[in-house]
């Protein structure tokens, strides 16, 4: 769509694509969509839809709470929730939260 000139439709599919391989956990792929975007990423690598979720835990929302909140299934939180703990390189929850403290992400 860039090659034929529309920024707009190509914009739009790109952040499409970006939060449908964000919610399936393919990291490479979505880091080439937010590179596509021109997106800047968060501190320790994380998606944007890492930092959601990031951002539910350092508040204290259950992995339940999570899925209810960005539709998503528990299961795909969880997902999210290793990815994160992977890029952080965290063991726990509380850990996660306190790094998202540490870097303004509440």
């Amino acid at each position: 769509l860039r090659l034929v000139g529309d920024e707009e439709s190509a914009v739009a599919d790109l952040t499409a694509a970006r939060r449908v391989l964000a919610d399936i956990g393919a990291g490479p792929a979505e880091q080439e969509a937010c590179a596509l975007l021109g997106d800047e990423k968060s501190p320790g690598g994380l998606s944007p839809r890492e930092v959601e979720v990031l951002r539910l835990v350092a508040a204290g929302h259950s992995n339940p709470d999570i899925a209810s909140q960005l539709v998503l299934s528990e299961k795909t939180v969880a997902r999210h929730l290793s990815n994160i703990f992977g890029k952080l390189d965290v063991g726990s929850r509380t850990a996660a939260a306190a790094f998202a403290y540490e870097h303004d992400l509440v």
